[in-house]
């Protein structure tokens, strides 16, 4: 496969080594000489052992263009939409946008999905790799016995103070420096760690719950003249049947926390990712049973592989776009939690989610 990276930053990295796994014949693209350097010289080396000389890279003036099967966008949410709909005209198979897919204004996607509709096989993609990780398939495994009975709730938690975001890119100061300081480019809590607005979906999807279709959400906003983000962020949500779960998110935990715990009337299941540095782990109970536990051994990489694989099933024709978990429409159902959020905690009020009337504003009431 031929695939191009946009973005030579950390997740372009990622993406990249995780294609070049695959044997997949990878050029990155930044507009930015320095980014290119630093990946060569610096991240990739530092982060993978060594710099693979197969890997091309491009500025935007020299980039090849069109022949790819893949493109990924791993560029900031707030001029991903734009690029992403110039790079359709480039027809890949699978376009993937990184997350979150946009800034939660939705500023620019109602015009792409108008153009996505001239190129019908374009599979477009999002970059919640979470939902693809070992621990999370082996949860699916687990609750397809139907033990948990009667769901009762559920509690996902993404906690992680940023300073591992900023270890990992060191040539930045702080949250002043990028889209990570505005909540309405996509960054704080809210946007930078929506995996967990995102596994509650998947998770409710899985449980046969339903779509959230309300939100009431606390966001805690640090406001200054150097940033406007949300450091964390507390929602209630309420599926379309009833069902009625919480998720946390900040950029303030340490040490990290990130699991999702289901409890049913017949016992729980949570998943706890981050463990260890070593994996992921699984733990669950029947009542008046003994606990259980499954440890997946993994790193960092290892999760951007799983979602190098999963498009590669794409490519292959073994999973339909439509049954995806990081479908685009998965994605943007995530970012419209992600703007209801911020609307129910400047307004003060429950908000809900009309998934008629598209992915835009007006969806939300």
């Amino acid at each position: 496969m031929k695939v191009k990276v946009y973005g030579a930053g950390s997740i372009g990295n990622h993406l990249t080594q995780a294609s070049r796994r695959l044997g997949w014949d990878v050029s990155v693209v930044d507009k930015d000489t320095e980014a290119l350097r630093r990946m060569k010289e610096e991240i990739y080396p530092m982060r993978y052992g060594a710099w693979d000389f197969e890997i091309k890279q491009y500025t935007p003036e020299n980039e090849p263009k069109g022949g790819f099967d893949v493109i990924f966008l791993g560029v900031p949410p707030h001029v991903r939409i734009a690029l992403a709909k110039e790079v359709l005209a480039e027809n890949p198979k699978v376009l993937q946008l990184e997350k979150p897919i946009c800034g939660p204004n939705f500023e620019g996607v109602e015009e792409f999905l108008e153009e996505l509709k001239k190129h019908p096989d374009v599979k477009v993609v999002n970059g919640y790799e979470y939902v693809l990780s070992k621990f999370v398939n082996g949860a699916e495994e687990i609750l397809k016995s139907g033990f948990l009975g009667n769901h009762q709730s559920m509690d996902v938690e993404i906690r992680e103070r940023w300073d591992g975001i900023f270890g990992a890119h060191p040539w930045l100061s702080g949250p002043q420096d990028t889209y990570l300081g505005f909540w309405k480019k996509g960054g704080g809590a809210s946007g930078e760690h929506s995996h967990g607005m995102n596994l509650f979906q998947h998770l409710a999807c899985l449980l046969n719950l339903g779509k959230v279709t309300e939100v009431c959400a606390n966001l805690k906003y640090i406001k200054d003249d150097k940033v406007d983000y949300d450091e964390s962020c507390f929602i209630n949500l309420t599926t379309e049947k009833g069902y009625i779960g919480r998720v946390v998110q900040d950029v303030i935990t340490f040490p990290v926390k990130m699991n999702a715990r289901i409890q049913g009337d017949g016992g729980y299941l949570e998943c706890i990712k981050g463990y260890s540095k070593d994996g992921d782990l699984i733990k669950y109970q029947k009542n008046d049973e003994e606990e259980k536990e499954y440890f997946f051994s993994k790193n960092r990489p290892d999760d951007f592989y799983a979602e190098i694989l999963h498009i590669n099933d794409i490519l292959e024709g073994k999973v339909d776009i439509k049954d995806s978990p990081i479908s685009l429409e998965r994605g943007l159902e995530t970012m419209l939690i992600i703007a209801a959020a911020h609307k129910s905690a400047q307004e003060k009020r429950t908000v809900k989610i009309d998934y008629s009337k598209g992915f835009n504003l007006e969806a939300l009431s």
